[in-house]
This record gives C-alpha cells, sequence and structure tokens, in this order.
C-alpha cells in the first residue's frame, strides 16, 4: 500500500518545476468532485455519505462500500487512470521499483516479477497477458494533474501526507496475498470490476503492514464487488484481499492513503522530548541527578515512583502552558506535502504590484499551505532563546 508523502512529494515538486514530462490528459469527464476547499473535495469524494456521518461512524472504526451507480461519476474515475495510458508512461523512462512493481499473489504469499533497470512495455504487457500479473504503479499524480490535486487537497483537508498507487490485475489473478497495512485507505474504482474480502483486524490500527495467512484470518467479515465510479474506505489494520473474477478481462483502481504515523503515540514520541527539555530549564526537580548505578541496573523498579511523580509535573506544565514546540511531525509534513497543482503555468507565482515594505499587508495566495509555527531559535536557543517565525508552505 501507499506511503506517506515523502518522496511522492518532492518527486511532484520536481515535476511541476521543470513540466519535463506530459501529463496524460486525454478527454476528461466534468469532474464530479468539488475543488473549491478542501473539505467540499472530502465532502464530493464520500457522497452521498454526509462528512459528519463518516467521522462518526466509520473513520478508524469500520469499513465504507459506496456503490453508486453513477455512469458520471464512472465516466470521470476511468479518466484518473486507465490500462490504455501505460504504453506512453513506460516511453518516458519509467524504472522497476521505483516507479513500477510486477508481482503476483502465489500459494499465499507474494511473488515479485521485477525485471532490471527500465521497463519496457513489450515485457511489461507480456507478463499482465501470460503470467497474469498485477502492475502496481506508484505515485501516478506526477503524470495526471487530476490525482494531483485530489491528493492535494486531501492533505489540506486532513493535515497529513498523503499517497496513492494505482493497481491493474487482470483476470482470474490476485496481486497480494492477505494482509492489513498502517494507513487509512480509499480505493476508487477506475475500470473493470474487482472482487473484495475485508476481515475483522487482529491488530486493530495496526502500526505497521503485515501479511496474515489464510488459516488466522476466519471468514470474510464484508465480501463484494467493486465497479467502476464505487469507493470504499477501510481503516488500517483492516485485513483484505482482492482479484479480478473470472470473465472480467482487467480491473484498475488507485488506492488512496493517509495517516500513516499520525497517532497520538507518534505525536508523544515527537512532542515529549522538547516538553522535558523546555520543563528542565524551569523545573529543578527534573535537573537533580539519577540515583548511582541506575543505569547498571537491571531492574528499575525502584525508579518508577519518581518517574510518575515527573510525569505528573510535565502534565501539570502542558495543561498550565497549552503550548507545545514545533514537532518534527509537524516539519516533515510542511517539507514533504505536495504544493498547489498550477501544471506548467507559472503565472499564479509572479508576484505583482509594488515591492513590499517592512509595513506593508501580505496576502498569501494559498492559504491552505501556509503554517506559521513559532519555536525557539536553535543556534540561539541557550544564550539568548529569543522564538522565530517560520513560514512553509
Amino acid at each position: 500500500m501507499p506511503k506517506k508523502g515523502g518522496k511522492i512529494a518532492e518527486v511532484a515538486k520536481e515535476t511541476q518545476a521543470e513540466c519535463k514530462r506530459p501529463k496524460l490528459d486525454t478527454a476528461v469527464s466534468p469532474s464530479v468532485l468539488s475543488f473549491e476547499s478542501p473539505e467540499s473535495l472530502f465532502r464530493s469524494l464520500i457522497s452521498p455519505i454526509k462528512e459528519e456521518v463518516f467521522f462518526r461512524d466509520y473513520w478508524e472504526q469500520k469499513p465504507l462500500l459506496v456503490q453508486r451507480n453513477d455512469v458520471l461519476v464512472a465516466a470521470y474515475y476511468q479518466s484518473l487512470f486507465q490500462l490504455a495510458h501505460l504504453k506512453e508512461l513506460c516511453s518516458q523512462g519509467l524504472c522497476y521499483g521505483r516507479d513500477v512493481n510486477v508481482c503476483r499473489c502465489v500459494n499465499g504469499k507474494k511473488k515479485v516479477l521485477n525485471k532490471e533497470g527500465r521497463v519496457n512495455y513489450m515485457q511489461l504487457k507480456k507478463d499482465f497477458d501470460q503470467k497474469k500479473a498485477t502492475i502496481q504503479f506508484h505515485q501516478p499524480q506526477r503524470f495526471k494533474e487530476e490525482l494531483w490535486k485530489i491528493q492535494e487537497k486531501l492533505e489540506c483537508y486532513f493535515g497529513s501526507l498523503v499517497g496513492s498507487n494505482v493497481y491493474i490485475t487482470p483476470q482470474g489473478s490476485q496481486g497480494l496475498p492477505p494482509h492489513y497495512d498502517d494507513v487509512e485507505v480509499f480505493i476508487l474504482q477506475l475500470e473493470g470490476e474487482k472482487h473484495w474480502r475485508l476481515y475483522k483486524p487482529t491488530v486493530p490500527l495496526a502500526r505497521e503492514y503485515n501479511v496474515e495467512p489464510e488459516d488466522r484470518i476466519g471468514s470474510p467479515t464484508h465480501e463484494f464487488i467493486l465497479k467502476p465510479g464505487d469507493l470504499l474506505y477501510f481503516p488500517r489494520g483492516t485485513i483484505h484481499q482482492a482479484d479480478t473474477p473470472q470473465g472480467i478481462s482487467y480491473s484498475t483502481h488507485v488506492t488512496i492513503s493517509t495517516y500513516q504515523n499520525n497517532s497520538w503515540g507518534d505525536f508523544l514520541l515527537d512532542a515529549i522530548p522538547g516538553l522535558v527539555f523546555d520543563t528542565a530549564k524551569e523545573d529543578v526537580a527534573l535537573r537533580t541527578s539519577i540515583p548511582r548505578q541506575l543505569l547498571m541496573q537491571v531492574d528499575t523498579a525502584d525508579c518508577t515512583k519518581k518517574l510518575s511523580s515527573l510525569l505528573r509535573r510535565l502534565a501539570d506544565r502542558l495543561e498550565n502552558s497549552r503550548e507545545l514546540r514545533s514537532s518534527d511531525m509537524k516539519k516533515d509534513f510542511i517539507m514533504h506535502r505536495l504544493p498547489p497543482c498550477l501544471g506548467c503555468d507559472s503565472d499564479p507565482l509572479t508576484p505583482g504590484g509594488k515591492l513590499p515594505k517592512i509595513d506593508s499587508k501580505i496576502r498569501l495566495q494559498f492559504r491552505d499551505h501556509a503554517i506559521i509555527t513559532v519555536e525557539p531559535d536553535q543556534e540561539n536557543a541557550v544564550s539568548i532563546g529569543s522564538p522565530f517565525v517560520w513560514l512553509g508552505w
């Protein structure tokens, strides 16, 4: 499944800046999604399910299946990515591993059929037709601006990095064994049909990817067929497997994922070190020495009461200050998220009017991409301790 944005965003920024790779903007159907705002995009994505219903009843709790049977939605979804696009894409220097994975589920295990180096379309087609291999295409938004716009708006909506993969599976075949992921998953069915089976999590809200053997997962809790225009959501940890039924030439779907390493536990791991550092500067209790030879002991049970007391002092400080030093999670999100989708048009980035002065009012064009964070100046934190403002998008 897709990982969080990082390299996805980096490649996307390069693509947008240089515009070297042509986008696959063939005849695009009228958008059934609303790009007016991140909120309107998400609402239209899960429609007709209401936003408040989704987060109350489904988010991190159970799967949601939206079967639309709408010709307009199906046509729009098919315009996002198609099997027919692969031939042109392969001429642009795609590489195995980085851009494309070729795999198949054999006896409950994932068999990777990647070759070395660049992807040859005829070889890829041969593996697809004769070996019944699934084609996994990474970071499709690099080549399809509509997908870029969807991901960029979702990153603004969730405040979390968003990744995507396209999966193309021939009839009577399955690409991946039963497994669960560490991301919240949204499936958009683009072409053909896909048979899905979902199972009760063995690790609810899992923090890592894992393959589960058939004899452990039991019977499916949900089983259905996705058709073009349908949407499926399921929480991280949901065990799943999918195949293209016989009689259906192939299936294409895009998996959009988010909230990887974005839990309260991750936030605590990120925020507590800064909280301890700041508190220790003011609270002498955190500056007193640990017992002699503590680091040489195996059993440190005697220290638990002291540690509990110190943690309570940290909690008291947090409640009173209501501030946390800017976290690495926030910086990672700012640095690696997708920029606004501008295509090859640089006009929106060209400043207009007079040069600003120190007292001028500045209007930020991309409001959803502007994040102001205040934190101590790392270079002068000890001697000066003055804060500075960091603006990133």
